[in-house]
């Protein structure tokens, strides 16, 4: 018993050696090296081949320097406000979060997860809520804050993040949606991607349902306070 207790010790010590070095690896890597796939990626064709459903991969890589700036623009708006002034946590918004969820009583819950948290889940992480995950998620996001960067960070984000049944980040979302690149899509079109990333498998962009047009003009007028972004 005491050699499998000191045998098991020394496979965890090893373990977590070598999975922390392996992250560290990927995300100094991803600073210069755009991620292939993501894990949810891999868990949605996994879910369309189950289900007996096409499968479906559509994402296409695309800088932030050739991206119409409305895009950026419009997520910061919807997303995090604070996104360039907070360093990964936003803990103004995580307090006010606490204050109108401590209100509801069982109704519909509000998140205060930043951009960067997103980010972090998006490209290391599986989408299931668990305090394994949630710590997890932490590290990552205190991580690529430093290693990374703002610029860096909403680069890989807007290429990542689900936009539609199969289909992955901004470029591949105004192709689908709008038949345009996302180096030319208006700001209206880029708000209403916008609108559509907390349901991106319910919603579509191209077919917007009133409660989506009604997200989409308060985006606008977000970006309208926010105004331009420097990165």
């Amino acid at each position: 018993m005491k050699k499998f207790f000191l045998r098991s010790l020394r496979f965890i010590k090893y373990f977590i050696i070598i999975y922390f070095a392996s992250t560290l690896f990927f995300i100094i890597l991803y600073k210069f090296v755009n991620p292939p796939i993501t894990p949810l990626m891999v868990i949605r064709l996994a879910e369309q081949s189950w289900n007996g459903q096409t499968v479906k991969l559509q994402k296409e890589w695309i800088s932030l320097d050739k991206m119409s700036h409305n895009l950026a623009l419009a997520v910061v708006a919807s997303e995090d406000n604070r996104f360039f002034q907070h360093t990964g946590f936003d803990f103004e918004s995580i307090e006010k979060a606490k204050e109108y969820n401590a209100k509801q009583q069982g109704k519909k819950m509000r998140g205060a997860s930043t951009i960067t948290q997103q980010t972090a889940k998006n490209v290391f992480l599986w989408p299931q809520r668990s305090w394994v995950r949630k710590g997890l998620e932490v590290y990552f996001t205190v991580l690529i804050e430093f290693v990374w960067g703002k610029k860096r960070i909403l680069e890989v984000y807007l290429n990542v993040i689900e936009t539609g049944k199969g289909i992955y980040g901004v470029e591949a979302a105004s192709q689908s949606y709008f038949g345009k690149s996302a180096s030319k899509v208006s700001r209206g079109e880029a708000a209403l991607i916008a609108a559509v990333l907390p349901n991106p498998l319910k919603w579509n962009p191209s077919s917007p349902t009133p409660y989506i047009r009604g997200r989409q003009q308060w985006i606008l007028w977000n970006m309208s306070n926010i105004g331009q972004l420097t990165y």
